[in-house]
């Protein structure tokens, strides 16, 4: 840590009390201000509330799991650089976590290793060459900001969307052509503690066919899957 610098602060995120004690002691060895959280709810709750240079996230959390806190504060704009410490290992765990967050590493780990993955990540960070999220988007003539919350549809009229609206929107642009369930929607948008109704996502949706479809009735983009959930189409 440069001399008279602020500490870089890291957000701890480790349910097992060993583990979280021993790595928050040896960060902050290394210089860092270090946070921690328990629970993913808790993590979520932490990030939503303080700005940290970098997350190190376990995986397997009580009530919700490493991988979905990442998934929706990314649907939320928030781009700060995220570890993961998982001994979830296998191939499609180690995609998802490569696509949620910055970096993966494998329990039991090598402590020298990870604190050099953690300081690697702030310092690209710091240098802006982290990935950054989607901030505007534009589809069939239709204009979306998401930094304004604001869409220009097929009429030409400008509306500001609330921020589920633009949650939803976000998650699913960001996987056009994927089918996304209502369950991953209802809980990456809505949240761990709220429990809108399936009838709720079906009225953002109809929402979105009103401001972005040439004719509502015939979907060019905005497709549901009977029984499943709701696919974008660019």
């Amino acid at each position: 840590m440069e001399a008279g610098r602020p500490a870089y602060r890291v957000l701890l995120v480790e349910d097992e009390a060993a583990l979280r004690t021993t790595l928050k002691l040896n960060l902050e060895l290394e210089g860092y201000a270090v946070t921690t959280a328990v629970t993913g709810p808790e993590a979520l709750e932490r990030l939503r509330g303080a700005r940290f240079d970098l997350v190190v996230m376990d995986v397997m959390l009580p009530g919700m799991d490493g991988f979905a806190v990442v998934e929706t504060i990314r649907l939320e704009g928030d781009t700060t650089p995220v570890l993961f410490l998982t001994a979830r290992n296998a191939p499609a765990d180690r995609l998802r976590g490569l696509k949620a967050g910055d970096d993966h590493v494998a329990k039991p780990y090598d402590l020298p290793e990870l604190l050099l993955r953690i300081a690697n990540l702030i310092q690209r960070s710091a240098k802006g060459t982290t990935p950054a999220v989607i901030n505007s988007y534009d589809f069939g003539g239709n204009h979306v900001d998401f930094i304004r919350y604001e869409v220009v549809g097929q009429d030409g009229q400008q509306r500001t969307l609330s921020q589920r609206e633009m949650m939803l929107l976000r998650l699913l642009i960001e996987r056009e052509g994927e089918v996304v369930s209502r369950e991953e929607i209802l809980q990456k948008v809505w949240g761990y503690n709220v429990f809108p109704t399936t009838r709720t996502v079906d009225n953002f949706i109809v929402a979105f066919r009103k401001y972005f479809e040439p004719d509502p009735r015939t979907p060019r983009y905005f497709h549901s899957v009977r029984g499943v959930g709701y696919k974008f189409t660019p």
